[in-house]
C-alpha cells in the first residue's frame, strides 16, 4: 500500500475533456480520483506541477525496437526492459515489444522472454504483437521472404497452447497464410487478430473481419491500395465499424493527405489509432542496424533497406502526436485519443487510455508546446526529462 498522492497546478486531459481547477490523485498504482482543489483534504501530500498538462500515458502497439536493441535480435526479458525504457522517455506507458517475421527458434524466445516479462510486471510492458511470418510474399515489405509461410495446424496449437503467459496478445496476419477458421480459432482462444501484409480484396478482407480479425497492420503499407474498382484492404478498413487500425504518423510511410482523408473516412465504432513501428534506434545515435541478415540504413528520419524499401519507423509517439496536430491540424485532444485510448479500446486494455477512477496511474506530464516533462507509469515516475 502507498499513501495518497496529489498532483495539482496542471491542467488534466481525461481521455475525453480538459479539467482546470482539479487534482489527479494516485495510490497504489490507481487513480484514485481527480478532485477540485477546493474540495482536496488537507492532510494529502501534493506535487504541485504548474503549468504543466497531465495526459494519459501513450500505449504503443507496434514496437520493433528501441533504446538499440531489436527484439528479433536480443529476444530476452532484458531486451524487453530496455525497449520499454527507450519509449517511456518519449511518453509510452505500454507497449506491445513486435517480434517481426523469424524462425521458429527466435519465436519461441520471444514468447519465454515475454511471459518473464508479464510474470515480474516490468513497467511498461503489455504483452507481445508476432507479426509475420504468415503473411503474403507479394507485400512482404521488409519481412525476410525466406521465412514467411503458410500457418499449419502445429503453429495455430502452439500459438493457442501459449496464450494468456505473456500478456495481451496481438497476432498480424495474411488471409494468403491462414484460412478463416484459424482466425476464428484464435479470435477465440483470446488473440486480437490483425490483418496485414497482404495484397487481398476488399471482400476477402471483410470476411475475414467477420471471422474473427479486429484490425489492420499499418494502414496502406504493405496491403492492396484503396481503387476506384477494387477498394482493397485499405477500403475494408475505413468502410468497417469493426476494423480499428494502426497508423504511422510520420510523414513517410503514409502523405499526409491521406492521413487526412482516411481518418475523415473511417467509419465507427472503430477507430484509427497511432503507432510507431520503431526500431532498435529510437533514444540511439544508432547509423542503422541488422534484421535477418540484412543491413538497415538510418537518413533523414527514414529506415530503409539498401533498395530503399522502408524498414519500420524511426519516431517516437509522442513526435506522432506532435505530427497530427500540427501537421494535419487535428484537435490536441483527438491527437492524445489517438495515441492513448483508441489503442487501448483496439487491445482490449479495459484500465488504460483514460484518467479516471480506479484506472492505471500510467500518465504523461508535457508543456505547453508538448515538450515531455515527465512519464509515470502505475503510479512512479519512470522517466525525467
Amino acid at each position: 500500500m502507498t499513501a495518497p498522492l496529489a498532483l495539482t497546478g496542471a491542467r488534466i486531459f481525461t481521455g475525453e475533456t480538459f479539467l482546470e481547477g482539479h487534482a489527479l490523485v494516485i495510490e497504489d498504482g490507481r487513480v484514485l480520483a481527480l478532485q477540485p482543489l477546493g474540495e482536496l483534504a488537507p492532510d494529502v501530500p501534493r506535487l504541485p506541477v504548474d503549468g504543466q498538462i497531465i495526459v494519459p500515458g501513450f500505449i504503443d502497439l507496434q514496437v520493433n525496437g528501441g533504446g538499440g536493441v531489436l527484439l528479433n535480435n536480443d529476444p530476452s526479458e532484458e531486451g524487453i526492459r530496455r525497449i520499454c525504457a527507450a519509449h517511456a522517455r518519449f511518453g509510452t506507458t505500454a507497449l506491445l515489444p513486435t517480434l517481426i517475421t523469424d524462425g521458429p527458434d527466435i519465436k519461441t524466445q520471444a514468447i519465454e522472454a515475454g511471459t518473464a516479462a508479464f510474470a515480474h510486471r516490468m513497467p511498461g510492458y503489455l504483452g507481445l504483437h508476432l507479426e509475420g511470418p504468415h503473411l503474403s510474399k507479394a507485400r512482404k515489405g521488409t519481412h525476410d521472404p525466406d521465412l514467411i509461410r503458410p500457418m499449419e495446424e502445429a503453429d495455430l496449437e502452439r500459438l493457442i497452447g501459449s496464450f494468456g503467459r505473456f500478456g495481451k496478445a496481438l497476432i498480424t496476419v495474411a488471409p494468403e497464410s491462414v484460412t478463416q477458421a484459424q482466425v476464428t480459432a484464435l479470435a477465440t482462444a483470446g488473440y486480437i487478430v490483425s490483418l496485414g501484409h497482404s495484397d487481398v480484396t476488399c471482400d476477402i478482407a471483410l470476411s475475414y473481419a467477420e471471422a474473427g480479425a479486429s484490425m489492420l497492420t499499418h494502414l496502406f503499407n504493405a496491403m492492396s491500395p484503396l481503387t476506384h474498382r477494387e477498394p482493397g484492404m485499405v477500403g475494408a478498413g475505413l468502410s468497417s465499424g469493426s476494423l480499428h487500425c494502426g497508423l504511422i504518423a510520420d510523414g513517410f510511410h503514409v502523405d499526409p493527405v491521406a492521413m487526412g482523408i482516411a481518418l475523415r473516412a473511417k467509419t465507427g465504432p472503430a477507430h484509427i489509432f497511432l503507432v510507431t513501428d520503431a526500431m532498435s534506434t529510437i533514444g540511439t545515435d544508432d547509423t542503422g542496424l541488422i534484421l535477418n541478415g540484412r543491413q538497415i540504413y538510418r537518413h533523414g528520419g527514414r529506415l530503409t533497406l539498401a533498395d530503399g524499401t522502408l524498414a519500420g519507423a524511426d519516431i517516437d509517439m509522442l513526435s506522432c502526436v506532435r505530427y497530427v496536430h500540427e501537421t494535419l491540424g487535428l484537435p490536441l485532444e483527438e491527437a492524445l485519443r489517438m495515441a492513448s485510448a483508441y489503442p487501448a479500446e483496439a487491445i482490449g486494455a479495459m484500465t488504460k487510455g483514460h484518467l479516471s477512477a480506479g484506472y492505471d496511474a500510467d500518465f504523461v506530464l508535457l508543456s505547453p508546446d508538448l515538450t515531455l516533462h515527465s512519464t509515470w507509469i502505475g503510479g512512479v515516475s519512470v522517466h525525467q526529462a
